[in-house]
């Protein structure tokens, strides 16, 4: 009987205020009268596609982002993978400070080794502060490396409001560890381009050291909320509660941010309430890139191969039918021409509205026909009648 009470006065409802967030596509309302009932200081939707910012609210304030910094750290640390200067195989060593790490961890040993994918597994479900040391240390050499190599890499990004300290957003000794929700969709949007990050941070539970230690996500989205595929919550006292969330339905990808909630049901209320905004409202257009052949005047070819890329946009839910592409193209080019020329462009509208233009280049050069190659096709053609 004890148990029956326990779990009906504390298990119960916390599964109850989850469950919540399952939701199905939710009715149009509208942008502004959301962002002013989102129980948090600031806030931002973006189309993880295209970059279109769909809703925002404070977005460009410097805030700290406890945990929500790893995205910045598990970036790097990817890119580091990309580049080849560690591996996913890569056997990393726990040095003292790494292990000293408070907050969420893995309770890393001293010495201890664990391979780098397990680290990064740690780090991206169970925010494991420990882990993230390691993984900065193994990548530079140290951590005050590697942060300097996240102020560098946020510049990059077109992090304006954003400053780090440390790689896993501790923020007991700092004084100055700051980002934005619109720096945080930023970040959020680049990590997620690697598909072992999602791989990682849509699991629920998972395990480590041979299945001797148990990961739980910290995201509870993941679990409650339809079409979640990750990405990083964070908390500390003067953060409070913050998120970036990502989530897929119909095609359709989106990031929503929230930083500084009072309380963890907060946030992950109003993460829910965005995504279900941009689902309801906004779907994405895409067209694929081709290639076709364009007639070469005065060149030593008489065609030249030109393409154009592929065109993402934004647009209103059930608009995507109405887009219409409209190539501007001559009908013949000129020599000299030269790879990445751009010859034309194709352009895109809604109901008569421009949404975008994409160049058409050319594909190769085409050098032009000289007086003297054209008498030696002419002595050619005279000697083959």
């Amino acid at each position: 009987m004890t148990a029956i009470f326990l779990l009906a006065v504390f298990v119960l409802p916390a599964f109850a205020a989850d469950a919540a967030l399952i939701s199905t596509d939710a009715p149009e309302e509208g942008g502004a009268d959301l962002t002013s009932t989102l129980d948090c200081v600031s806030a931002v939707l973006m189309d993880a596609k295209t970059g279109e910012v769909l809703l925002a609210k404070n977005e460009h304030e410097a805030l700290p982002p406890a945990s929500v910094t790893k995205i910045m750290t598990l970036l790097l640390v990817m890119e580091a993978v990309d580049e080849g200067r560690v591996a996913l195989t890569d056997t990393v060593t726990v040095s003292e400070r790494a292990a000293a790490m408070g907050g969420s961890q893995v309770y890393l040993k001293v010495g201890e080794e664990m391979c780098l994918e397990e680290m990064l597994k740690c780090v991206v479900i169970a925010s494991a502060n420990d882990c993230a040391v390691a993984l900065a240390e193994h990548v530079a050499g140290s951590e005050s490396a590697f942060v300097a190599q996240m102020n560098k890499r946020a510049a990059a990004l077109g992090m304006t409001s954003t400053h780090f300290e440390n790689t896993n957003g501790l923020d007991d000794t700092v004084a100055n560890h700051v980002t934005s929700a619109m720096d945080i969709a930023l970040m959020s949007r680049a990590l997620i381009s690697h598909p072992k990050i999602l791989e990682y941070s849509s699991i629920w539970q998972d395990t480590i050291r041979d299945g001797a230690f148990g990961l739980t996500n910290t995201n509870r989205l993941v679990r409650f909320y339809r079409g979640c595929t990750g990405l990083k919550t964070g908390s500390t006292a003067r953060a409070k509660f913050c998120m970036s969330a990502t989530a897929e339905r119909d095609g359709v990808s989106l990031i929503a941010v929230i930083m500084a909630a009072p309380t963890r049901d907060a946030r992950n209320s109003a993460a829910a309430a965005l995504l279900d905004y941009g689902f309801a409202n906004y779907a994405t257009f895409e067209k694929a890139g081709e290639s076709l052949v364009l007639p070469v005047l005065g060149g030593v070819c008489s065609e030249v191969k030109v393409s154009y890329p592929a065109f993402e946009k934004t647009v209103p839910k059930g608009a995507e039918g109405r887009v219409v592409g409209k190539m501007e193209l001559p009908e013949a080019v000129e020599a000299p021409l030269a790879a990445g020329d751009t010859v034309g462009r194709v352009v895109y509208t809604l109901d008569g509205e421009a949404l975008g233009a994409v160049p058409v280049t050319a594909c190769e050069g085409v050098a032009r026909l000289s007086f003297g190659t054209l008498f030696l096709r002419l002595l050619r053609a005279f000697a083959l009648r």
